[in-house]
């Protein structure tokens, strides 16, 4: 490795940065001092998501847990874990394909074959057809994805099973389900057409949910979406139906019918502990959109003033934020749009522009990292990492890939058959549903032509 590679992965860690913080070595602030310990540390106590940006969300009863990683990794050096890793991969060749999501720590996204979000990794997996195992370094749903697109015979493996989403947990298959029933005492058969061939209701899942709710939106005419192409899929559902469930994240929902026309409201939330949501049947007469209680807590932690400090403290800074954000913090900013729209925004932005971004930092400290010729910073002052993507950590992708080479698969991820057909035909109705072009919230400034079209996920060696 070059030495300006190298100052530019040092520069790229959060890992490293976190670590600073804890040893007083560094200024600045991070959310919890644990995220400085290895996350084998809380695999053996009780089920939580970990330090992190959910550490203070309850955790389901029952979420898959991960076993005791064996001693030599946690004792590992980081020199010998990325020297047992590369190894690993060299002894596998085709035999194995890693996948990394925009959100990991930096000393794992290093040993990706493919970076990019969820859905661009799934199908990065499809392009090799002969690997054995997809490592998909992400979160449980992520792989679930994978597992559906891919061949069967392809073992897809998550290197640390702890690493779930808060986000996807806040709706259950038993409690969707519920809900339909008590929309159908407002609504009468949600399955039957009205005189103008319009259904009560189409279901929309964000790719941020379990397989089983995507298997629901399937079996109810519904479809899956990203944040690339939800307005593209709202539009299509509302083409074939009076309203939109959507779930699991709100504010994506929010953000992006709003940008659409749908009043304010028109769009009920859905509390699925309260009879009816907390609402009454005049309210969900007149809804255009539900939307779920469920948001993200990375993105919920960026606010109206700190867009308000980044303006004054860099004037003409440009703030771009995901639609996963509360929609003040999306009205407040110059742009919002997928991860893959931030990254495209960055790439075609003339040299010496400053950028305040409103997304996962571990994302926001490699673009920064990357892009020398721009400022770069992460709207939020403190370092909160996604709690469950930091889960993955290279030690656990040395273990599963060295288990590999002796022919053992650990943490196969495995979508019941029961559960994928219908989840399959959910995942076909978006792969339809291409991205209309236009992001939530105006086209950033200076960069113009930028779109969040989805796009493939880049493979590692071109990624700068």
């Amino acid at each position: 490795m070059s030495p300006t590679s190298l100052d530019t992965r040092r520069a790229a860690s959060v890992d490293r940065s976190i670590r600073l913080i804890a040893s007083g070595t560094s200024g600045g602030e991070s959310c919890a001092p644990e995220l400085a310990d290895g996350p084998w540390t809380f695999d053996a106590g009780p089920a939580s998501y970990g330090p992190g940006a959910s550490m203070g969300d309850v955790i389901p009863t029952g979420s898959p847990r991960q076993g005791a990683l064996p001693e030599a990794y946690r004792l590992a050096s980081d020199d010998e874990l990325h020297e047992r890793i590369r190894r690993a991969k060299q002894t596998l060749g085709e035999r194995v394909v890693v996948l990394g999501h925009f959100y990991q720590r930096d000393e794992v996204v290093q040993h990706a074959d493919f970076v990019g979000d969820s859905f661009q990794l799934a199908n990065a997996a499809l392009t090799r057809p002969d690997a054995e195992a997809i490592v998909f370094c992400g979160v449980h749903f992520m792989a679930e994805t994978a597992d559906l697109l891919s061949r069967p015979e392809q073992a897809v493996i998550l290197p640390n099973l702890a690493a779930g989403c808060s986000m996807a947990d806040m709706a259950d298959e038993a409690s969707v389900e519920a809900c339909w029933e008590q929309l159908a005492t407002v609504y009468g058969d949600l399955d039957t057409p009205d005189r103008d061939g319009l259904l009560p209701v189409v279901p929309v899942t964000y790719m941020n949910s379990s397989a089983a709710l995507k298997g629901f939106v399937g079996r109810h005419g519904g479809i899956v979406c990203t944040s690339s192409n939800a307005r593209t899929v709202l539009e299509q559902a509302f083409e074939r139906g009076r309203r939109v469930l959507f779930f699991p994240d709100q504010h994506l929902g929010r953000n992006t019918a709003k940008a659409m026309g749908v009043p304010l409201e028109a769009m009920p939330m859905w509390n699925p502990r309260q009879p009816l949501g907390g609402n009454d049947a005049a309210s969900l007469d007149a809804a255009r959109v539900i939307l779920w209680h469920g948001f993200c807590s990375v993105h919920r932690r960026f606010t109206v003033e700190q867009i308000a400090q980044a303006r004054r403290e860099h004037p003409g800074v440009q703030v771009i934020v995901h639609p996963e954000c509360p929609m003040p913090v999306v009205d407040a900013a110059d742009a919002a749009g997928s991860t893959d729209f931030i990254v495209k925004a960055i790439q075609a932005a003339p040299a010496g522009s400053t950028f305040a971004i409103g997304t996962e930092i571990n994302l926001v400290q490699r673009l920064a990292a990357e892009h020398p010729e721009h400022t770069i910073f992460c709207l939020d002052p403190v370092v909160c990492p996604c709690s469950t993507m930091y889960r993955i950590h290279p030690g656990y992708l040395a273990w599963v890939l060295e288990e590999l080479v002796e022919g053992r698969v650990v943490n196969r991820i495995q979508v019941p058959d029961s559960v994928a057909d219908d989840a399959r035909v959910a995942l076909e109705r978006m792969l339809r549903a291409l991205p209309s072009g236009a992001p939530v919230s105006g086209p950033p400034i200076g960069a113009p032509g930028t779109t969040p079209a989805a796009s493939s996920a880049a493979p590692a060696a071109s990624r700068g």
